[in-house]
């Protein structure tokens, strides 16, 4: 049986002005295997790491679920919180309640709902999760472009200036795409 602390954020008033945070804290923590549910007023802040940090070393915490902002904001901080606790950063899932819920509705009652649709979603992904490793591999900085169309040139010569090796390949005997069998462009009616 999996042991799921969740975190719902109040993000200031971006979340709980919108969304019955404390009411959604008490629906959560009866849903199957979350064994801790909290909010906090800023769960990104040191304390709101910190209370994290020692519910699963305290509770025995071996899956999370923050309910926040987006994952691209802070995704980094709660894996580190989840590693400083010992507990495998992979094992953590967002639940994006801001941008997808309090950021875009008006009516408090819908936006709760949705927020817990969220909250129950990335309940259930989070159960399934398994332990994971970062790999690292070395990468040979070498671009195959295809297509030596106009798009493709352009690409070729962005990447070859930061310094990436380019093997650009074409199946036609000329490069230039559409754009060489033009007589004439618009608007100046140049040659192409």
């Amino acid at each position: 049986m999996t042991n799921i602390g969740v975190y719902i954020c109040h993000c200031g008033t971006n979340i709980a002005g919108v969304v019955d945070v404390e009411g959604l804290t008490q629906k959560v923590a009866k849903l199957k295997d979350v064994s801790l549910a909290k909010d906090y007023k800023y769960m990104c802040s040191e304390p709101g790491q910190d209370l994290i940090r020692e519910d699963i070393k305290n509770r025995n915490l071996d899956r999370v679920v923050v309910a926040a902002c987006s994952p691209r904001m802070h995704e980094n901080t709660y894996k580190k919180v989840l590693a400083s606790a010992g507990l495998n950063p992979f094992l953590l899932e967002i639940a994006n309640i801001r941008e997808q819920a309090s950021w875009v509705h008006l009516d408090k009652e819908k936006t709760t709902d949705k927020a817990l649709d969220l909250i129950k979603m990335a309940v259930a992904k989070v159960r399934m999760d398994e332990p994971l490793t970062s790999l690292s591999a070395n990468v040979i900085q070498r671009v195959l472009v295809i297509g030596a169309g106009i798009a493709g040139i352009q690409t070729s010569l962005d990447i070859a200036n930061i310094g990436y090796d380019v093997v650009l390949v074409e199946k036609e005997q000329s490069i230039g795409g559409r754009m060489s069998q033009l007589g004439k462009t618009f608007p100046t009616l140049d040659c192409s």
